[in-house]
């Protein structure tokens, strides 16, 4: 084996192969997390429950072309899907525990990020998108994995993928600018 080829490979053997992972994906995992969830702290528990089930998981992980990033970059999905799930029902829950509580200011200041806000915008627009589709800009347009290794990791045809990345495009065209004559 090359050395080119054993810094592609991604090796969940040993803690150190798995540090050695996490180095090398964490980020792009974490960034994937942000465009999902809309905040950076989510993103970051995200991100944690990504690699703890990487972790578990690592005898059952699938590679796609030697690389464990599209696989990871789905179970980040799933993650923020669960997390979003949690969170709903924990307002649910407070809101009829205790109404009249004032919000945490720690949540008024992390609303007010120009960042989170935009993001919160397009968040609401893509989950307004059939789930095959979410899934396709997730992966190709927002964390840049190629349609063949997104094909690979979903267990579609490329073409398939192309086609739910043009579908998500035209949609997103009319949910966010519904001026917008074709």
């Amino acid at each position: 084996m090359t050395a080119e080829t054993e810094r592609r490979t991604d090796d969940l053997g040993d803690e150190a192969g798995f540090g050695d992972l996490f180095d090398r994906h964490s980020r792009a995992v974490y960034n994937h997390a942000f465009r999902l969830t809309g905040s950076w702290s989510t993103a970051e528990d995200v991100t944690q429950a990504t690699f703890l089930i990487a972790w578990r998981k690592r005898d059952k992980v699938r590679l796609v072309d030697g690389s464990a990033l599209p696989w990871l970059l789905v179970v980040a999905g799933n993650c923020a899907r669960t997390e979003h799930r949690s969170a709903r029902r924990r307002r649910a829950l407070l809101g009829r525990v205790a109404p009249e509580q004032e919000r945490d200011p720690a949540d008024d200041v992390a609303g007010r990020l120009d960042d989170e806000r935009r993001m919160r915008e397009v968040l609401a627009a893509v989950r307004r998108l059939p789930r095959a589709e979410r899934e396709a800009v997730a992966l190709c347009l927002w964390s840049g994995v190629s349609y063949a290794e997104a094909a690979a990791v979903l267990g579609i045809t490329e073409v398939a993928v192309r086609s739910r990345v043009s579908r998500a495009r035209s949609r997103l065209t009319g949910i966010l600018d519904p001026t917008e004559q074709r």
